[in-house]
């Protein structure tokens, strides 16, 4: 992803509101999309790279209840909160929730374009560390059960001769098997089997 064609989604419940940021935020390079509430972003999400402006005091879904349903479907678009005096509280808890950061309206201008740059520099972070661990579950998918199992024991330090204890098969299947892991896996080394593994989670 390139930085100049990621999303800026403005979500808030006030048309001035978001007719004001939306024109701030033409003069930039990125693409701006807005929405009057969370669920109309949700339904028209299309897993697209970017950050989102956010209200945390809106009818229906609030903010904070939007950014617990990104966790569940794994959205990773960092949030800017833009909150009213009043809601201070709320912004606070939706940083403890993941925010990058809030501003209290009105703010600067310049404040706000200088944070979404930050958004944005982070937005590309997260995308990409999302399509490599993407592409390492079709990788993991790959391998047989067996291969699985010889996997998991090979990463947390066992010899052949350990595996083949404890799978009741052969050293010389051992050996087969990590051999076929390492290039199912394309893993140059131990190290990186080992790190693949760690960010699989499994």
């Amino acid at each position: 992803m390139s930085i100049s064609n990621a999303t800026v989604f403005i979500i808030d419940d006030d048309a001035d509101f978001r007719e004001s940021v939306q024109w701030l935020l033409e003069s930039t390079t990125y693409t701006i999309e807005s929405y009057a509430s969370a669920q109309a972003f949700l339904d028209d999400y299309d897993q697209r790279p970017g950050c989102i402006l956010l209200d945390v005091r809106m009818p229906e879904i609030s903010g904070l209840a939007l950014q617990q349903i990104m966790q569940e479907r794994d959205i990773r678009l960092p949030v800017i909160i833009l909150t009213g005096h009043g809601d201070v509280p709320m912004a606070v808890t939706a940083m403890k929730n993941g925010a990058l950061d809030f501003l209290e309206k009105p703010f600067d201008d310049d404040v706000l374009l200088k944070l979404v740059d930050r958004a944005m520099q982070e937005a590309q972070q997260r995308f990409s560390q999302q399509n490599e661990e993407r592409e390492l579950r079709e990788l993991y998918d790959t391998l047989s059960r067996r291969e699985r199992e010889v996997m998991d024991l090979v990463v947390t330090g066992n010899s052949n001769r350990e595996i083949a204890e404890t799978l009741g098969i052969s050293p010389k299947t051992v050996e087969v098997h990590r051999s076929r892991v390492m290039g199912k896996m394309r893993a140059e080394s131990l190290a990186q089997l080992v790190q693949m593994h760690s960010r699989l989670a499994l």
